[in-house]
């Protein structure tokens, strides 16, 4: 153990020495020559060299491609649970997430610089310091003295984290530069160069995946990167890909969507994992508010948070700071026969509060708080019968929002209510579901808006099982909401089960731009409906302060009304890609400024 401990406090001080604490490829830290000569020996090297990847990724500003919580005060702003700011799933009215509203509305310029605060954070063209640690690994691994099969695993563990960066950074802005060597001061094509193409970045990417896929481990490390997340993000990524390219009219689409599938498709056949099955009423809500996710099997990969280590607050903040879900979200819930509001006989309506669970998809209950459930879910404080749900801005007491729909779906007594910045809810990067989602997905976009039954059963059916819904069939009805959109009335149900199944898990800005539906982000927000009778129950002492909208004569909570995101604006030439920081741009004007920006 003692032998054990000094390799390893060895092998960080070389690490060091190695890649430094740059934040980018273009910034060089010098190498020592003794050191790295003895250092690239032994398989415990290669896996505390690769630990800085790890490392380095929990830094969600500048890698956000393991999304978890950043730690203590930051995961106010930054967290997975976050980013449905930037979607039609959640209103989030507050100063601290003033960055996702901006983007919601419409509302923002170039930033001046790759900065720390959330909005160059979210849109910051940075991060390269991962690549350049990357591919100094890349250029060593060979020199240990190891099987090759261990050598190629820590390469495809490499490879995985650089295809994930370089598909995040192409999800944004369109097209970057491609670096697979150390950059040197004597790089100049590369300091100085232009923007390599989305198809030639896109297709190392794919060379990245695939080796991972083929190399990584399978082994059941929860913490690590496996053979299934390598699995997961290749039909993540690829899925991505192919759409994006399908509805922005870019090609080739048929080569992704398939290989989405077939990635899918792999882990499903695996068996290795399967969906959490939890309490009769809960096991949805379950398996996000836990605090404990080792060992679940729906559970691919997490950030694990500590007592006394590495904690978070994002409880205290996600309660009230998200602004509620949306109605626009809540609506999409389908009825517990299947049908969407629009076509069920079983919709009450929303003429209370109560009325919108009756006869609902399950989840709704287990995401959105309703009012009798405050004991069950101990919301809002210990003494949960001090205050009535839901509970609008403005009135006293209690945890307050500005839509009504207040989210429950992570909502963890515990950590809720821990001391300051030490809550521990884990950070759930990826799970077993969106693999059923996304071959679903794939298989309906490779066949033009059909998929088989079989295809259904093995994927969309299983979620419907699990929480108790009917099975969605290859033939649905089209809901009348989205008959304009273009698209098959099954494809719609597939999107709308994996809008309901990954809400507020981050997925939902992402996939309206890909679907090319940014024009979606141009409706406003509401939250409950507020008439007289919904108004006197719930506010009786009229201390609501959120201001109240008409929708088809009827009128709701409108969140963002009288603020500078009251008419959200997407601009198609402009916000599908994000704007690269102008202080980059002056390092480097060969990168030139995305169009529009």
């Amino acid at each position: 153990m003692k032998n054990l401990t000094k390799n390893i406090i060895r092998s960080f001080a070389v690490l060091f020495l190695l890649i430094g604490c740059n934040d980018e490829f273009l910034e060089r830290s010098p190498l020592d020559e003794i050191s790295n000569s003895s250092f690239w020996n032994t398989e415990n090297d290669l896996m505390v060299y690769n630990h800085r990847f790890y490392d380095l990724t929990k830094n969600d500003k500048d890698y956000p491609i393991l999304m978890g919580h950043d730690d203590g005060f930051d995961s106010h702003r930054i967290s997975y649970l976050h980013l449905d700011g930037m979607s039609d799933n959640t209103s989030p009215r507050h100063g601290r997430h003033t960055a996702y509203q901006q983007i919601r509305a419409g509302k923002y310029n170039a930033p001046s610089s790759s900065g720390s605060n959330a909005a160059a954070g979210w849109y910051g063209y940075k991060g390269f310091g991962l690549i350049r640690a990357i591919n100094i690994g890349l250029a060593q691994y060979d020199k240990a003295d190891i099987p090759d099969e261990a050598k190629n695993h820590y390469k495809a563990e490499a490879r995985l984290f650089r295809a994930m960066f370089y598909a995040d950074k192409i999800k944004n802005f369109g097209s970057v530069q491609w670096v697979e060597n150390e950059v040197t001061t004597a790089d100049e094509d590369i300091l100085y160069g232009t923007r390599d193409s989305r198809d030639f970045v896109m297709g190392k990417v794919m060379e990245d995946l695939t080796f991972a896929v083929a190399n990584i481990r399978d082994n059941s490390d929860q913490h690590k990167l496996t053979k299934s997340s390598a699995l997961l993000m290749m039909s993540r990524i690829c899925l991505l890909e192919g759409t994006w390219r399908k509805y922005h009219g870019l090609g080739n689409e048929t080569t992704w969507l398939q290989a989405a599938a077939d990635a899918a498709k792999q882990l499903i056949d695996g068996g290795k994992h399967s969906l959490h099955k939890g309490a009769a009423g809960r096991t949805y809500n379950e398996l996000h508010s836990t605090e404990e996710l080792g060992g679940n099997k729906e559970v691919i990969f997490f950030q694990r948070y500590e007592r006394g280590t590495r904690t978070n607050h994002v409880q205290s903040y996600n309660r009230g700071y998200n602004g509620g879900a949306t109605k626009d979200m809540v609506e999409d819930y389908l009825c517990s026969d299947g049908l969407p509001i629009s076509l069920s006989p079983l919709y009450k309506g929303d003429a209370t509060y109560e009325d919108i669970f009756v006869d609902r998809d399950p989840r709704l209950r287990q995401s959105i708080l309703h009012p009798a459930d405050q004991a069950i879910y101990r919301y809002g404080n210990h003494d949960f019968g001090a205050n009535a749900y839901p509970r609008i801005q403005g009135m006293s007491g209690g945890l307050r929002i500005y839509t009504g729909y207040h989210i429950i779906k992570v909502y963890n007594v515990a950590s809720a209510h821990a001391s300051y910045n030490s809550s521990i809810t884990p950070g759930l990067s990826m799970r077993y579901a969106e693999a059923l989602l996304n071959y679903a997905e794939a298989k309906a976009e490779l066949g033009n808006g059909s998929i088989s039954q079989a295809d259904l059963d093995i994927s969309i059916n299983k979620l419907r099982d699990r929480d108790g819904m009917v099975h969605l069939t290859n033939t649905p009805q089209m809901d009348p909401r989205y008959a304009d959109l273009g698209i098959s009335a099954a494809l719609v149900e597939i999107r709308r089960e994996r809008r309901v199944e990954l809400f507020f898990e981050g997925f939902r800005y992402d996939d309206l731009r890909r679907w090319k539906q940014g024009k979606k982000l141009e409706k406003k927000d509401y939250g409950m409906r507020w008439d007289d009778a919904n108004k006197n129950r719930v506010d009786p002492d009229g201390k609501a302060t959120v201001q109240v909208g008409s929708v088809n004569g009827v009128p709701y909570l409108e969140p963002y009304k009288g603020t500078d995101f009251e008419t959200p604006v997407f601009d198609e030439s402009k916000h599908y890609y994000w704007p690269l920081p102008l202080n980059v741009l002056s390092q480097n004007p060969a990168l030139e400024q995305n169009p529009g920006w």
